[in-house]
């Protein structure tokens, strides 16, 4: 995707893109400005963005692909909602993975390696920073594509890309702002444990890191939400 704009599109513009309308959304959700299972209407967010049905179906099939979005035949296009149960099922696949990946990652790692990591680090934490909901998501799960990158198995990054892009959805719809920063904590102090070439620690870090993560998911709807404009927008 391109560059974010604003979570609240000003009104009347006409010429933005399907990205950036799909970067629109994308942040309003990160804001909590859409909640899930929220209807995604083509006709009141062609009047909103002032674009056409076909530009607003553009948008909708990048957030899909994102899985952002689900696109349910006859139906449209609602706000993704992963339940509770795919969830911790998720967290649970996880855990059995990148606790090997920690090892994995410990013994083929080098010094350029934790540099770049080092410097994802110093990413997150301006994130975390700016309050930006989708980027500390976003660069919190990429944090784990990173180390499987490290390791170099093409088949094993495909799994862990797909997990973590799941994760990255339910940590932006129902992690807080506090347990994200304490996600960033554990990532360097995993990094400092692996630096250290202590691959048990590392992968008993990694463990307790994302048990932490799911442990600290709010489902109930006791995560702050933002202003709803969006939804404002979408019903009149």
């Amino acid at each position: 995707m391109s560059k974010p704009i604003a979570a609240t599109p000003e009104r009347g513009n006409g010429g933005d893109s399907s990205n950036e309308i799909a970067n629109s959304i994308a942040e309003a959700i990160a804001a909590r400005q859409l909640p899930p299972g929220t209807k995604l209407r083509e006709e009141a967010l062609g009047r909103l963005y002032s674009v056409s049905r076909t530009k607003i179906r553009a948008a909708l099939l990048i957030l899909s692909k994102d899985k952002l979005i689900q696109i349910v035949p006859d139906k449209g296009a609602f706000v993704s909602q992963p339940s509770e149960t795919e969830s911790r099922e998720i967290f649970a696949a996880r855990r059995i993975i990148e606790a090997a990946l920690a090892r994995e990652f410990v013994a083929k790692a080098r010094p350029a390696d934790y540099k770049a990591l080092e410097k994802h680090l110093k990413a997150e934490r301006a994130a975390l920073a700016q309050v930006n909901t989708k980027v500390r998501s976003q660069l919190l799960g990429d944090f784990h594509v990173m180390l499987a990158e490290v390791v170099g198995n093409h088949v094993l990054k495909e799994i862990v890309h797909e997990l973590v892009g799941r994760s990255s959805l339910i940590t932006m719809l129902y992690q807080s702002d506090r347990d994200a920063v304490c996600s960033s904590d554990e990532h360097a102090a995993f990094l400092e444990a692996a630096k250290a070439g202590d691959a048990d620690k590392a992968a008993s870090l990694m463990l307790h890191h994302l048990s932490h993560v799911e442990g600290a998911l709010r489902f109930d709807g006791s995560v702050s939400e933002g202003k709803r404009d969006l939804v404002t927008a979408l019903l009149m």
